[in-house]
């Protein structure tokens, strides 16, 4: 019998470890490498099967209309996917979310919730795509949302879409939200962006990690000169934070994070974070937590 619903399923954030502008491609995308780290906070999505064909978001998410949230847009697209390949639509689905990632913070959350709803739909449709093919469909959608899918630590290059794993350090990190939403294109339209970052080989990141207990040191954020000049509060952010260790901007921000190699570190350093930010720690994961949710979590009826 066909699972009908799939609730706490996990969207978690993502960390750049290092992110380099290599170049910039004729059609204005741009040529990135980074290395991408799942860490264990994230969103809760939750999918309910419906009696009709409807996609519909349950939760109000302020600033974002349902038909534009890359969550309905993914299910609409795999929707029509499933029709192209079995000859009918799925039954269409209920999605709630518990939203705990900000907007605009450079932690993926929007990609990741985009990954959950088609991997998490993938199953309770029975649709039979593979991890390649759910990568291939959502990649028009947001250039992070294949990693979300890939499912573990990955080297990225490109736009961001060609992955291989990699192994980082097994470390805690503290984050900062500064309290702004960092448009993504404000930072890479900017003339002020450096764009001719020499590229490194994965083997360099490894070589640099092997035997350390966090992830600190290894190339920088491009990205991050812009935003401090643009959003004081970033900069704000970076300068306490990079007191306790190697404090750098995720994405094209605005969260900011540091890595440490226990919990108690981290424990000590957020015990101190003003009060004007928000702060959490999180754990590296080597894997996606969705994986273990689709194998125990379905409830059947």
């Amino acid at each position: 019998m066909r699972a009908t619903r799939l609730h706490d399923c996990p969207a978690p954030a993502k960390l750049n470890l290092f992110l380099h502008v290599n170049g910039r491609r004729a059609d204005g995308y741009h040529l990135l490498q980074t290395v991408f780290q799942m860490v264990d906070h994230g969103d809760l999505l939750h999918f309910d099967l419906r009696a009709d064909e409807r996609i519909v978001r349950t939760t109000d998410v302020p600033g974002v209309p349902e038909q534009g949230d890359l969550i309905v847009r993914a299910l609409l697209l795999l929707q029509a996917a499933c029709k192209r390949r079995h000859g009918r639509l799925p039954p269409g689905i209920d999605v709630a979310i518990d939203k705990r990632l900000p907007m605009g913070g450079g932690l993926g959350g929007g990609s990741s919730d985009a990954a959950t709803a088609l991997m998490a739909a993938n199953a309770l449709w029975e649709a039979g795509f593979s991890r390649e093919e759910l990568m291939a469909l959502a990649l028009p959608l947001g250039a992070d949302i294949p990693f979300f899918i890939f499912g573990q630590t990955a080297f990225a290059e490109g736009v961001g879409e060609a992955l291989q794993p990699v192994d980082a350090p097994d470390c805690w990190y503290l984050v900062i939200e500064p309290g702004v939403a960092v448009p993504t294109a404000a930072i890479f339209c900017s003339e002020h962006l450096t764009r001719g970052t020499e590229p490194v080989r994965i083997a360099d990141f490894s070589r640099h990690t092997m035997n350390r207990t966090d992830s600190t040191g290894f190339g920088r954020n491009d990205l991050q000169a812009v935003a401090v000049s643009l959003f004081p509060p970033v900069a704000q952010a970076i300068d306490w934070l990079s007191a306790h260790g190697d404090a750098r901007m995720t994405g094209s921000g605005a969260c900011v994070f540091c890595a440490f190699s226990s919990e108690a570190e981290a424990d000590a350093v957020l015990q101190q974070v003003p009060g004007i930010w928000e702060a959490w720690k999180a754990k590296a994961l080597k894997h996606h937590p969705l994986n273990t949710v689709l194998q125990v979590s379905a409830v059947i009826e």
